[in-house]
């Protein structure tokens, strides 16, 4: 039985704050390779301090993103949690709580780079997607700028 099926793909692929560069045969090969794993309410995925060995990708449910003296982030199914300590292999940086029942997708670091290994082209979408969207989480947290420094503004001759 496959275990990517139909709301679930579509809940992964249209994400716009998710891994938004792979296609229909990448979800295949991640789904195929992944872990289904199931949090209950208050359960935390990742702790901040910790290393979370993996990435998690939301099917159902939503978590809170907790990074003190900053306001509390939302994910919601399609997005990912765990990827910046995945990407310097090191302690989170922010622990994520699940709001209510949560189902995910975890994927743990071997198994991404062996994935990676046998699909170049798959890891070369799956980063480029991390890219945009910790860009995204980024000026999400910048907030709107309708100005550029000085030293950035183009000086007319």
């Amino acid at each position: 039985m496959a275990k990517l099926v139909g709301q679930e793909a579509f809940v992964l692929s249209s994400s716009k704050h998710g891994l938004v560069y792979l296609t229909a045969n990448d979800w295949a090969l991640v789904a195929d390779k992944a872990s289904r794993v199931h949090f209950k309410e208050g359960a935390i995925l990742i702790q901040k301090g910790k290393r979370a060995n993996g990435v998690y990708l939301l099917l159902k449910g939503s978590s809170r993103v907790v990074i003190p003296s900053q306001p509390s982030r939302i994910l919601a199914p399609g997005e990912i949690c765990g990827e910046m300590s995945f990407l310097e292999d090191s302690a989170a940086s922010a622990s994520v709580i699940a709001e209510g029942d949560v189902e995910a997708f975890h994927l743990d670091r071997p198994t991404l780079q062996s994935l990676f290994e046998l699909y170049p082209h798959l890891g070369s979408r799956f980063y480029r997607s991390l890219a945009t969207s910790l860009s995204h989480r980024l000026r999400e947290l910048i907030g709107p700028s309708s100005e550029l420094p000085p030293t950035l503004q183009k000086t007319s001759s």
